[in-house]
């Protein structure tokens, strides 16, 4: 299963630790070195797809400062999506490294 980059990066957010909509924005920011930032329209419309195919689920709620706040985690077929997609994306990556006779980890 193909992920879109957005889908594939809050997965990947929530691969520790869960964590409630402002923690994922942060670490999706984190981990594309700040070139993804999700809103929070975006977010809770990506979260209720994943939910939705099964990827993630709600382990917690709670009221903060008068705010709800829900947690998201990785279901096990979520960690199973983003393992398998990790492993097609590095092979990708090898294959272009290879045609552009790159040495792994340099840039152009």
């Amino acid at each position: 299963m193909a992920l879109r980059e957005q889908s594939y990066l809050i997965l990947l957010a929530l691969s520790q630790d869960p964590l409630h909509g402002y923690g994922v924005i942060k670490a999706v920011r984190e981990l594309s070195e700040d070139r993804v930032r999700l809103g929070a329209g975006t977010l809770y419309g990506a979260l209720d797809r994943l939910a939705g195919d099964g990827l993630v689920s709600v382990v917690k709620e709670e009221v903060v400062d008068g705010r709800h706040r829900r947690y998201y985690d990785l279901t096990g077929h979520g960690r199973q999506v983003l393992t398998e997609e990790t492993t097609r994306l590095s092979r990708l990556a090898a294959k272009a490294q290879r045609r552009l006779n790159l040495q792994p980890g340099m840039g152009a």
